[in-house]
């Protein structure tokens, strides 16, 4: 090749139908989900820990997205929320955590209140936003941690909420032709919402009868379940990125975008999955 010639361009990484970088986001995924069965496997209060540090770093991505909007939430008491709050419910329980957030109500409007009125609505809005819609929901799961079965039902939380991603991005992918909500996410078919239901249903069942030693039906109910919430999680993830003009949380997982953008259908899952699993597994209580 003469020095004239341009320099061949090196090939870019596959990405995905949705623009995603694949290899990187199977290794990351991967790479997530053993750290994940690491804590567990040693010593479960370690993914309290592993919990404890997700929500800090979704908190920072969270006041970067609203501060791209001049939303300035409420960031040190949610950092504080953040850290203590997972370790508080699953030491406490449901009285710890309620406990927390109420007081947590009130810090948030007080620190606000120290910049004055202007755009305080907005501000205090946003921090109470932040505070529900991601810490109080990821509390649940530190008490579905904290019972005697609680290594199982993180497992089965977890494993069904990636087989609604695999089963809905699979299934899009070879048969999605009707989206569901094109507005907020036009790659979200409802092909692949069936997709999702059929994989998390499969891996359920056997999930409650070999791990809860439960009847088979337990399994449908929860996949069920879970394939409603983990879907919803998605799409009120895209409606948050939307609104605020984002098209990741951040750049901090590569192949994913920000950690937000993977804890979406877990965070809205998590309460109705806490109380799902507390009324399929009553001995386990």
């Amino acid at each position: 090749m003469s020095s004239a010639e341009p320099a061949a361009a090196e090939p870019a990484a596959p990405k995905s139908r949705a623009g995603r970088n694949l290899p990187a986001a199977i290794a990351v995924g991967v790479a997530l989900g053993a750290i994940i069965i690491a804590t567990l496997v040693w010593y479960k209060y370690l993914f309290a820990v592993l919990v404890t540090v997700a929500m800090v770093i979704a908190v920072w991505e969270l006041y970067n997205a609203f501060l791209h909007n001049d939303i300035n939430i409420a960031r040190t008491p949610l950092y504080v929320v953040a850290i203590v709050g997972p370790t508080l419910a699953y030491l406490y329980g449901v009285t710890a955590h309620l406990a927390i957030f109420g007081a947590f109500v009130v810090v948030a409007l007080m620190w606000r209140i120290r910049r004055g009125t202007e755009g305080f609505v907005a501000d205090a809005t946003g921090s109470l936003f932040v505070g529900f819609y991601l810490l109080f929901m990821v509390g649940f799961v530190m008490l579905m941690l904290r019972e005697p079965d609680g290594v199982t039902r993180i497992v089965a939380f977890v494993a069904i909420t990636i087989c609604n991603d695999i089963g809905g991005y699979a299934a899009g992918v070879l048969f999605g032709k009707h989206p569901i909500a094109p507005q907020v996410s036009p790659k979200k078919s409802w092909e692949g919402f069936a997709g999702s239901v059929v994989l998390q249903v499969a891996v359920a069942i056997p999930i409650f009868i070999i791990g809860f030693d439960e009847q088979w039906w337990k399994g449908v109910i929860f996949g069920v379940v879970m394939s409603i919430t983990a879907t919803a999680g998605d799409f009120i993830e895209s409606a948050v990125k939307r609104d605020l003009g984002v098209k990741d949380m951040s750049n901090f997982l590569p192949g994913h975008g920000g950690l937000m953008d993977r804890l979406d259908s877990l965070v809205v899952s998590a309460p109705v999955i806490w109380a799902t699993l507390a009324l399929l597994l009553p001995i386990a209580r």
